[in-house]
């Protein structure tokens, strides 16, 4: 997907919150900034930058709170419009993005962004689809443990790509912003599988001490 240099994206902060590219999201919207965002979006190509905040971000909130400048383009998958003028919005991750230069400030800040390009690969490389099928293993280890585990159900279609399950798993495992952030700015969908299997070893290795707690800490 191409950005228009002349186009700034609107930036959709929140704390606490990675979206990887493919994987997919609902949000709430009810700040009346954000529903202004939301409305102008639908009238344009039905796009924002989901971003992180930095830590510090409670003091600085309802203003210019800063985030981390890698954040992913996400695309609206579905809207609805609720009796209370808020919104609930079904979001994918399209591109990672650099965010740059800060466009508009009000009522919603919006930045130039670049596209992050990824490592290519080849989908039908027997190692995308060995690194695959043992990640699945390795996440399948840790569903019992639940929402010990997860913080959304990793939900991947059987014919999902290997990119799609790695980055749904990322989003989905219960580690730390830091951690999801690292892998985030991994460039390349294997290295990205790799640490997330360790990730996962981690947290199963804590849960199965007793010891619930986040492994993205280590």
């Amino acid at each position: 997907m191409s950005l228009s240099a002349h186009r700034p994206v609107p930036v959709f902060p929140l704390p606490d919150v990675v979206l990887f590219p493919h994987a997919r999201m609902p949000l709430h919207v009810f700040e009346l900034r954000y529903r202004t965002m939301v409305r102008d979006a639908l009238s344009g190509p039905r796009t924002l930058a989901i971003a992180t905040l930095r830590p510090g971000w409670q003091g600085d909130y309802h203003g210019s709170p800063a985030f981390h400048e890698l954040a992913t383009l996400a695309r609206f998958e579905q809207v609805e419009w609720l009796p209370n003028d808020c919104y609930d919005l079904q979001v994918v991750g399209l591109e990672r993005v650099r965010l740059g230069r800060v466009a508009r400030e009000f009522p919603y800040r919006s930045c130039e962004a670049a596209i992050v390009p990824a490592t290519p690969h080849d989908a039908d490389d027997p190692l995308a689809a060995m690194e695959r099928a043992a990640l699945l293993e390795a996440a399948q280890s840790l569903m019992a443990h639940g929402a010990s585990a997860w913080g959304a159900p990793p939900l991947t279609a059987a014919d999902a790509t290997f990119e799609a399950v790695v980055n749904t798993l990322a989003q989905s495992l219960r580690i730390a912003t830091d951690a999801r952030l690292e892998l985030l700015e991994m460039d390349s969908v294997f290295a990205r599988a790799r640490r997330l299997n360790e990730r996962i070893a981690e947290l199963r290795h804590l849960l199965e001490r007793g010891s619930p707690g986040d492994a993205g800490r280590n």
